[in-house]
């Protein structure tokens, strides 16, 4: 379904095909282990390329869950170097990344499809792999 590479810095999720539903990051191979967010960013790539035919959610999420009740967050999510969301999340427990389908769509490449998700915490972050996912596909 997909594989996980941990690179300095980055997090990255290759599809082999389009997983219909919710996912957790533990259900992607992402393990406690490789997310570190002690110095307050995260960045993890999800590539697409090997997919072919993509079929969006209505409205394709990601959320995030973190231990700590966090102060104002910043997400920017990147579609093949096109900047899809900028966003700024207040105190919580979660954020949720609502990503526009047809945004993705018009976006769409023959060779390199990346959605590459920066965040920024105002400080150390423990995510909850198991409660965080994604739900890109029908």
């Amino acid at each position: 379904m997909s594989k996980v590479e941990i690179n300095q810095g980055e997090i990255k999720v290759n599809f082999n095909e389009s997983s219909s539903g919710k996912l957790s990051f533990a259900e992607l191979g992402i393990k406690d282990e490789d997310v570190n967010v002690e110095g307050g960013l995260l960045r993890i790539v999800f590539d697409f390329e090997a997919i072919g035919d993509y079929n969006y959610f209505q409205t394709p999420t990601i959320e995030f869950f973190y231990e700590e009740n966090m102060a104002e967050t910043h997400w920017i999510c990147e579609f093949n170097g096109k900047t899809v969301l900028d966003k700024l999340d207040n105190h919580g427990h979660s954020t949720i990344l609502l990503l526009n389908r047809k945004v993705l769509n018009n976006l769409e490449q023959h060779h390199e499809n990346t959605l590459i998700v920066h965040a920024e915490f105002p400080e150390p972050a423990s995510l909850n792999i198991k409660e965080s996912y994604v739900h890109f596909f029908k």
